[in-house]
């Protein structure tokens, strides 16, 4: 809730001067940000009636309908190309990018496949490797959009989520060694060789490959400890690209400083941390598929704050990565929500079990049945 009442309040800070510039109404974006927040909220509202014995049942569709829905942008007429990627189909009165519906689905398909194989750390090779071939199908597909950070991103979420389930290191330090030359390779594109060369030192071209990192860290330069304060800020005049969605970040360092960037990152790791506790107590109850459902979606929160963060850092090269529940951005926001129903979900079914086993203890010694 924290994070999402400082989206709404950080949107509307930086999205005024996009919007006017556009000729659209001055609160367009943030009517917008708040109608995603209710679509959100009442996905999360569905996820979280329908249980986690049924979603367990629909992990094997889901890796079918992961590819299906990820080739969608490429259907004549329902996709919608943006700065040269394909990566939105249009619904009428949204466009929605496909591949953070893409992330849950994933998530859920590799929890219902861990969950099937308790005995993960004495397995084969291979059975670390099958789930890591859809990622390479998926990632593929991904490239071709082209939306490498989310290619990453979901890799990274995979291999976290085997490595959790107990997948020996040594199976994922040779799986992570033999797609390094494919990533180095799809790394290897002009754009893309463009973006890291800026982000080694985006001062040696200010006014051009280097401009979005520039004006972020002038942002965050600019905000020192306690920031110009709520709506000050100047480089979201049209100086930074981008300063409602991807680099909103670098607007709160600006307007809320030292302190605000604290406090994001805090809540960040309050928020991955309880997520992280609530899969700990579901694996303690034996509930497998809910463990590692909880952990795919903190891996998959916790990776991309992090990334978006370092981006608007300059610790890493620009990828067009959200602030989860703090960005405009509705298709993330939505899926995001959506993610979170599915924990809240989980959190209340160990809640439920944990509250149980008192009473069957009890019951035991008089022959009670529960």
């Amino acid at each position: 809730m924290a994070l999402l009442g400082l989206g709404v309040v950080m949107v509307a800070s930086s999205s005024v001067t996009v919007a006017q510039g556009l000729g659209l109404d001055p609160w367009h974006y943030v009517r917008r940000h708040l109608m995603f927040i209710a679509m959100g909220a009442m996905g999360m509202a569905v996820f979280w009636v329908l249980g986690t014995r049924h979603l367990r049942t629909l992990a094997l569709p889901c890796m079918v309908l992961s590819v299906l829905v990820l080739l969608l942008p490429f259907v004549p007429g329902l996709g919608v190309e943006v700065n040269g990627s394909t990566r939105w189909i249009s619904l009428g009165v949204m466009r929605f990018q496909v591949v953070e519906a893409v992330k849950v689905l994933m998530i859920i398909f590799v929890a219902g496949y861990l969950a099937r194989r308790p005995d993960l750390n004495k397995g084969a090779w291979f059975d670390n490797l099958k789930p890591l071939l859809l990622v390479g199908v998926l990632g593929v597909i991904l490239l071709r959009q082209p939306d490498m950070g989310s290619a990453m991103v979901i890799g990274a979420i995979v291999v976290g989520m085997i490595f959790l389930a107990g997948a020996p290191v040594r199976h994922l330090m040779l799986l992570m060694l033999a797609a390094a030359p494919l990533i180095t390779f799809a790394a290897m594109e002009p754009y893309r060789l463009a973006r890291v060369m800026s982000f080694r030192d985006p001062f040696a071209d200010p006014f051009n490959s280097g401009f979005q990192l520039t004006q972020a860290l002038i942002a965050i330069g600019r905000g020192e400890i306690t920031g110009v304060g709520l709506g000050s800020s100047i480089q979201k005049l049209f100086y930074l690209p981008e300063a409602h969605n991807d680099f909103i970040f670098a607007v709160l360092a600006e307007e809320l400083g030292f302190i605000g960037v604290l406090m994001v990152v805090g809540l960040f790791a309050l928020l991955v941390g309880r997520m992280f506790v609530i899969g700990m107590k579901a694996r303690q109850l034996e509930q497998l598929f809910s463990a590692y459902l909880v952990w795919g979606v903190a891996l998959w929160i916790a990776l991309q704050a992090m990334v978006s963060i370092g981006v608007n850092l300059g610790v890493l090269p620009t990828k067009g990565l959200t602030l989860p529940m703090i960005s405009a951005g509705g298709s993330s926001l939505m899926m995001t929500m959506v993610a979170i129903g599915l924990v809240l979900r989980v959190a209340w079914e160990v809640r439920m079990e944990t509250l149980k086993q008192p009473r069957q203890r009890k019951g035991a010694g008089v022959g009670w049945s529960v």
